[in-house]
Formats: C-alpha cells, sequence, structure tokens
C-alpha cells in the first residue's frame, strides 16, 4: 500500500532544487555522518565523474536552518526555502536520527548534534552564519551559539530555550497532559499523533487517519536513539544558567504556542538583556513558521537584514 507522505517526498525534493538547494552527505567523524540540503552554486561537478568537488564557499551570507523533533529538515523548513535563498545562502541539516542521519557515538546530547552541525558547515565553507533554530532545533542553535561564538553572526529561535531544567519539562509535561517527553514527542499511535498536532498548532486543520498513519510510519523511526535525545535535553536545575550571548538574539514566537508559551519567551529576553529582541505572531502556535509562513518570512527576512556583514565579500544581491 502506497505511503502518502513517503509518495510526496519526491515532489517535495523537486521543489527544493528548483529553489536553489540540493543534497550533499558529509562524514563528520568516522560512524557519524549529517545529511545536508546546500545551495546548489556552491557544487561543482568534476568533469566526466558527474560527481561534485569539494564545496566552494558560500557567496551569499549563510544561513543555517535547524529543524525540530517531529520532522526532517526540509519537511519543516519547506516554506522558508524559496523565501530565503535569492539573498542567503541556506543550509538545512538533519540532525542526527532524522533523515538519514546517523551516530556511533553514545553522546546524544544537544551540545554534540552542535558540533556536528558546525563541523559539516566547515567542510561546506562555512565560517560565518546565522542559525535559526526552531524547537528542539532551537536548543541546538543556542549550544552553537555558546561554543562558537566566533563563527555566529547572530541566532533566531522559535519555541525553544537554552536549557530544559527539570522544572520547566515537569511543569509543562503536567499543564499539556502528558507523563513524559517521550509520550508527547514520540507518539506511536494516531490519537498520539493527533494530540501533539492539536497542542502544536492555533487552530488544528482535519487529516484523514491515514495520513496520521502514514506519517508517524515515516518520520517517527529511530524511536530508540531519539528518546536518549528527550533524556539529554533536561539537566538539573542546579546545574542551569543561561550563558552569556554576545551576538543578537531574535525570538521568533507564535503568540498561542502552548509548548514554550510567549510569556516564558519574555521572560528569557529579559534575562538575556539588551542583545535580545522578541516579536510574536497572532494565529499561531508552535509551528508557527508552517501555520503563518508569510508572517514568519518576512518578520525573519527583516531581521537578518539587520544583521551587520561582518565579511565585505559577503554582500546581500
Amino acid at each position: 500500500m502506497v505511503n502518502f507522505v513517503e509518495a510526496q517526498k519526491p515532489l517535495l525534493y523537486g521543489l527544493m532544487k528548483m529553489a536553489g538547494v540540493v543534497p550533499y552527505s558529509l562524514e563528520i567523524e568516522p560512524g557519524t555522518k549529517v545529511n545536508y540540503w546546500v545551495p546548489k552554486e556552491t557544487l561543482k561537478k568534476k568533469p566526466g565523474t558527474g560527481k561534485p568537488t569539494k564545496p566552494d564557499k558560500p557567496k551569499k551570507p549563510a544561513v543555517l536552518l535547524i529543524h525540530g523533533f517531529a520532522g526532517e529538515g526540509i519537511v519543516t523548513w519547506q516554506f522558508q526555502v524559496g523565501a530565503l535563498s535569492k539573498k542567503y545562502s541556506v543550509y538545512i541539516p538533519d540532525l542526527l536520527f532524522f533523515g538519514g542521519s546517523y551516530s556511533d557515538n553514545p553522546d546524544r546530547s544537544p551540545g554534540f548534534q552542535a558540533d556536528c552541525l558546525v563541523k559539516g558547515l566547515r567542510v561546506l565553507g562555512v565560517d560565518k552564519f546565522v542559525p535559526v533554530g526552531f524547537s528542539y532545533g532551537g536548543m541546538v542553535a543556542f549550544k552553537i551559539a555558546e561554543a562558537y561564538p566566533d563563527m555566529v553572526r547572530a541566532i533566531v529561535v522559535s519555541g525553544s530555550i537554552p536549557t530544559m531544567t527539570d522544572t520547566i519539562n515537569e511543569s509543562s509535561l503536567n499543564r499539556l497532559g502528558f507523563s513524559s517527553s517521550t509520550d508527547l514527542l514520540l507518539p506511536t499511535s494516531v490519537k498520539g499523533l493527533k494530540a501533539l498536532f492539536t497542542i502544536a498548532v492555533h487552530k488544528p486543520l482535519w487529516f484523514p487517519k491515514r495520513l496520521f498513519k502514514d506519517y508517524i510510519k515515516v518520520m517517527f523511526n529511530n524511536r530508540k536513539e531519539r528518546a536518549e535525545l528527550l533524556e539529554a535535553v533536561v539537566v538539573s536545575n542546579k546545574d542551569a544558567q543561561i550563558p552569556h550571548f554576545p551576538r543578537k538574539i531574535h525570538f521568533l514566537w507564535g503568540e498561542s504556542d502552548q509548548i514554550f508559551d510567549l510569556e516564558l519567551a519574555r521572560d528569557m529576553k529579559e534575562q538575556i538583556g539588551e542583545n535580545a529582541t522578541i516579536e510574536s505572531i497572532k494565529k499561531a502556535g508552535h509551528l508557527v513558521h508552517l501555520e503563518r509562513p508569510c508572517v514568519y518570512n518576512r518578520r525573519l527576512k527583516k531581521f537578518l537584514a539587520s544583521i551587520p556583514s561582518e565579511d565585505k565579500s559577503l554582500q546581500l544581491i
């Protein structure tokens, strides 16, 4: 029987190639591979082989789009790639244990995800970039900004926090009516996926049961490893602190986000201080970039355009 979600991938991949990005796999270290979608213009083919040469350094400012827990990179950012690719070199990775990326390294921390992404970007010729992180991807983006401040020009985060403490994790799960993060973010049934979808959006749309079943089969693999990723996110309250971020941080939030509400984003802004700014988008929940893509893209591009370029060779077209 045809899986409708799987069947739509060739169409989505074709649209992404038309938007200017193509797939590219990298071995970060022995036993660790990360799949990226990278700007087509940075890859040239070796004469007579058809295989790409070493990627060129991007000629436009680089943006790294980091996905969340319920879908791989291109599925998550499908409405942003075309909007950004004319003026920016857009890189969309699949985090470890999503979309074919994997590692035999036992480290499941967001910090290890961050290290792998940055190592990959260096191979791709990227030395300065703006990470844009959604949900779990926002936690990875914060780790990148903390560990690699010289590479990060600014950071954009939606529906995420720097550190998931015991208290925040427990209070969020209690408020949402779930016993664990695994029950919430790794559903095994149509009922569970519908519950997650209802929580994640401002106004749920109707989808046939078959589509939910197909989505679970395609998007929720590597369950053991993903459960370990969720465990590694939570840290003790006594170990939690918001690091100093020397670059601008922009919070781009769905006004109706139920997972990480707007008040939490405002509290983070106050704690971070003058380097942080915040914008909320009406009639949008946790999946703000998918529910209100046009508004999200306008706000995102406006912020990106406000970041001073430190490299005069990278000019907005």
